[in-house]
C-alpha cells in the first residue's frame, strides 16, 4: 500500500477521491490528520499552478509524497469562466448554491446549443523534495437551465453529461466516479504513482 497525502480539507473532495481510489493500492491521508499546517492561498492563474502549489508546499512540509487537485468549470458562452475561480466565483466565503445561482443568472436567456461547458481537473503529484508531475482529466457537457439532483457537490446539479442526459448530481456516485474529469485524472495519477513510488 502506498500512502499519499491529499492536500485538501474539502470533505466532499476527500470523500470522492477516496471512493475513486478505493480499489487501488493507494492509501489517501488528508490534511485533517496533521496539525499546524500552513493555509495555502490558491492564487495561481491556472488550475495547474494551484495544484502544483498545494502539492509542493505540503510535500516539503511533511516530507511525504503528496497529491493535490484543482478543478474548474469552463463555460464557452462565458469565455471559459469561471475556470480557475470556480470555487470562489460568487465572492469570498460563497457557497456552492451562490456559485450556481450566479451561473444560472448569467445564462438566463442563453439557448441550449450555447450552454456548452468543460469540467477540467488537474492533479499534481509531488515527491518530498518538491519535484512534481501533473496530469489532466476533462469531460464535455452543457449547463442545465435549473439545478437537478441531490448527489455530488459544487456545480454538479447544473453540469449535464450528454451521454446520460442527466446532471452529475442526478447520477449515482458509481457512474460519476467512473466518467468524471476527476476520475480520468486520477486514473492517470494511479499509473504515475505505480511508476514512481516503490514501497
Amino acid at each position: 500500500m502506498r500512502e499519499i497525502v491529499l492536500s485538501t480539507r474539502n470533505k466532499h473532495k476527500i470523500k470522492e477521491i477516496c471512493q475513486i481510489l478505493e480499489d487501488t493500492k493507494i492509501k489517501i491521508v488528508s490534511l485533517n490528520n496533521f496539525k499546524r499546517l500552513p493555509r495555502i492561498i490558491e492564487d495561481g492563474k491556472t488550475l495547474k499552478e494551484n495544484a502544483v502549489k498545494k502539492a509542493v508546499i505540503i510535500a516539503k512540509r511533511l516530507e511525504k509524497w503528496t497529491l493535490a487537485d484543482d478543478s474548474g468549470l469552463e463555460v464557452d458562452h462565458l469565455d471559459g469562466e469561471p475556470g480557475v475561480y470556480s470555487a470562489r466565483w460568487a465572492g469570498k466565503d460563497c457557497s456552492y448554491c451562490d456559485n450556481n445561482r450566479k451561473l444560472l443568472k448569467l445564462l438566463r436567456d442563453v439557448p441550449k446549443n450555447k450552454r456548452k461547458a468543460d469540467f477540467k481537473c488537474v492533479i499534481a503529484l509531488s515527491n518530498p523534495k518538491g519535484k512534481t508531475w501533473t496530469v489532466e482529466g476533462k469531460i464535455k457537457g452543457y449547463i442545465a437551465k435549473k439545478t437537478k439532483g441531490i448527489n455530488g457537490f459544487g456545480y454538479d446539479p447544473l453540469f449535464v453529461v450528454p451521454r446520460y442526459k442527466k446532471t452529475f448530481a442526478e447520477l449515482s456516485s458509481v457512474i460519476k466516479n467512473r466518467i468524471s474529469h476527476r476520475a480520468k485524472a486520477l486514473k492517470k495519477t494511479v499509473k504515475l504513482v505505480n511508476k514512481l513510488i516503490v514501497n
